[in-house]
């Protein structure tokens, strides 16, 4: 998984997703007539079955979690801001790179050290206020001397790994590169195939702070039909299920969501769906969540309504320095992907919006 593993290597927190876009339009040039871009910068290969099919939006997107500098001490520390949702339990004594305008400096993530906390200090989690990072500077001076600036981005270190299962993917960004590469697999496996529609297969920017390139980019693709990509919680790890019921799991299947806190996917889509994993042997999970949200929150609302729906992989350990997921659970997203597209026809399509 070579190209996985070059997306999640790539450094591109919300608002600064170049790098995943320079990597994306390299693989769309290679199976695409065309590549669209929104005015926030998402990114959308273009490939074209059937004119008079509807027009499938296959949607990743290309930011992480991460940075930006917001202040520098008089001693050369960095303040910072969180970019998404971090919890601040994970953050003390990771490594990141500060990405500048001329170079790249790796920082450690600091605080007040244990061996000077008072007893009632030691029992609480540091926020992220009282956080630092350092970059080796030992002034201001120095540090802007560099090229460090208020408002440069900031993004975890993790090295890309496989593991000794020979399934189980390390690395940084898994949310949600797994989408973007989902999404250009799912462009090349077509790339030859007759299939009764349009497709438009990318990745949108600034998810992790408020869904902003799901909201532009439908203006640029005008989607009669959309599928987002994106992962959801393993909850397989110790404290993390009730064991009553069944939870999503590495190893068990793609996800297909039927709820979250941002959208109920259209009731025939859904179905659709499933009904084509069980044709295909196509293993499958279902995820119902009450909380978080994907870019299908805002794409379902685009113009009268777009059927949507939310296909993706379970991770562990989100949204902190590293992430693990399964190559076959991701292998059979693209699989039912690749299935669902061929059935997306006109005739599907209009029994899908036709309440009549």
């Amino acid at each position: 998984m070579e190209l996985l593993k070059e997306l999640t290597q790539a450094q591109s927190t919300s608002g600064y997703e170049n790098e995943v876009r320079q990597i994306m339009k390299k693989e769309l040039d290679q199976v695409c007539s065309e590549v669209l871009y929104d005015h926030t910068g998402s990114i959308f290969g273009k490939k074209t079955g059937n004119t008079s099919g509807p027009r499938i939006m296959l949607a990743g997107h290309m930011d992480e979690v991460g940075f930006m500098v917001t202040g520098i001490t008089k001693d050369g520390f960095l303040r910072f801001t969180p970019l998404g949702g971090w919890w601040d339990q994970v953050l003390l004594a990771q490594r990141v790179t500060v990405i500048t305008e001329r170079k790249k400096f790796t920082g450690v993530i600091g605080s007040k050290p244990p061996h000077l906390l008072q007893p009632e200090e030691r029992k609480k989690v540091f926020p992220i206020r009282e956080m630092y990072i350092d970059v080796g500077g030992h002034s201001k001076e120095e540090v802007e001397k560099w090229g460090v600036c208020v408002g440069d981005p900031i993004v975890p270190i993790c090295p890309y790994e496989r593991l000794p299962d020979d399934d189980t993917v390390l690395a940084k960004a898994l949310d949600n590169r797994i989408g973007c590469y989902m999404a250009v697999e799912v462009a090349k496996q077509l790339d030859g195939m007759d299939h009764p529609n349009t497709l438009f297969a990318g990745a949108n920017v600034q998810e992790e702070v408020g869904l902003r390139g799901a909201e532009t980019s439908p203006y640029a693709i005008d989607p009669d039909i959309a599928i987002v990509l994106d992962v959801g919680v393993s909850q397989d790890t110790p404290g993390t299920s009730s064991g009553d019921i069944e939870h999503p799991a590495l190893q068990k299947g793609p996800l297909v969501t039927f709820l979250d806190a941002s959208m109920i996917p259209n009731t025939r889509f859904r179905d659709l769906v499933i009904d084509t994993a069980r044709n295909n042997n196509i293993p499958y999970q279902i995820e119902v969540i009450t909380g978080g949200g994907t870019d299908a929150g805002k794409i379902h609302m685009y113009k009268e309504g777009v059927p949507t729906i939310v296909i993706g992989a379970p991770i562990r350990y989100m949204h902190s320095h590293v992430s693990l997921a399964s190559k076959q659970d991701i292998e059979n997203g693209v699989r039912l992907l690749v299935e669902i597209i061929k059935r997306l026809d006109a005739d599907t399509y209009a029994s899908m919006i036709n309440y009549k």
